[in-house]
């Protein structure tokens, strides 16, 4: 007669990954980002591991959660491992989807900087189906099924990491309003369009060029910066403009940069693909047409 007793079960998956996650990038909420569920999710999940290992893994504290001694010397063991499941599935799925590539951008990015270069990237590989989900966080490229991701931050060094600008903002407008536009100083009595992702450029800028002058906060706000240059276009006022997105319409007139006065903004548009192994030959194709559009 044969003895099957029952096995003992492990933690679930998803338990796991939701420890990993919020250990990783320092809390419940940024945890719940990555994995598109809810804040209440990851902290169900994780007090079922928690509960199933007897033992807290966290600190909850009323500004947010703390890794215990346990929870940090677990993390990289945990990382590690999930970063290996990252590559498998990339590996696998890159074998199986010949002819399909997903880049994941800033929306401003998506659509004032590489939209327009689309179509040559198409021209060269023709049979290449591009996709482009506008994103507002740089996605994970170990975890996220992404093949590119193209946005204006740090750079960090990464293997995978192409810097294609840095990024330099200068005040721009329509022609007619910048022959009002003398010096900066002008700017007080102008109305000052602002981002809502990049809501500190005036200040930043005004620090460099205006040092000991506050320019005005107030002025319409824009959640599109897209929307933000074309109503700069249309003369509702003067935008900081960030040169790699503006320098189309700098190119063409329906801009002009009244100051020659860009300042760095220690960031920089940059192009990064997974860093698992060497790109396939149409992805480190497309890298190359990419980065040879940089100007323009």
């Amino acid at each position: 007669m044969s003895v099957s007793p029952p096995r003992p079960k492990g933690p679930p998956l998803n338990a796991l990954r939701a420890f990993e996650a919020a250990a990783r990038l320092g809390g419940f909420a940024n945890a719940a980002e990555e994995l598109c569920v809810t804040p209440g999710a990851i902290s169900q999940h994780i007090r079922a591991l928690e509960a199933w290992i007897g033992a807290d893994l966290f600190e909850r504290r009323s500004q947010g959660v703390r890794l215990t001694a346990l929870g940090a010397e677990a993390l990289p063991g945990f990382a590690t491992a999930f970063d290996a499941m990252g590559a498998a599935v990339f590996g696998l799925r890159s074998a199986a989807r010949h002819g399909a590539l997903h880049i994941a951008a800033l929306p401003s990015v998506a659509q004032l900087w590489l939209s327009p270069r689309l179509p040559v990237v198409r021209a060269a590989l023709p049979s290449l189906h591009i996709s482009v989900s506008a994103i507002e966080n740089p996605p994970n490229l170990a975890r996220d099924l992404f093949d590119l991701s193209l946005f204006i931050r740090p750079p960090t060094g990464a293997w995978g990491e192409q810097v294609l600008a840095q990024d330099m903002i200068l005040p721009v407008c329509a022609p007619e309003m910048a022959a009002g536009l003398r010096s900066p100083a002008d700017l007080m009595g102008q109305t000052l369009l602002h981002d809502a992702l990049w809501s500190e450029d005036w200040a930043l800028w005004a620090r460099a060029r205006l040092p000991g002058i506050s320019l005005p906060t107030t002025g319409p706000r824009y959640s599109l910066y897209a929307i933000a240059l074309e109503e700069a276009r249309h003369g509702a006022g003067v935008l900081m403009g960030h040169q790699s997105l503006v320098q189309s319409a700098l190119d063409d007139g329906s801009l002009v940069a009244p100051f020659d006065l860009a300042v760095p903004t220690g960031k920089a548009l940059v192009l990064e693909h997974p860093a698992f192994d060497p790109p396939r030959a149409d992805l480190a194709r497309v890298l190359a047409l990419l980065g040879g559009q940089v100007t323009g």
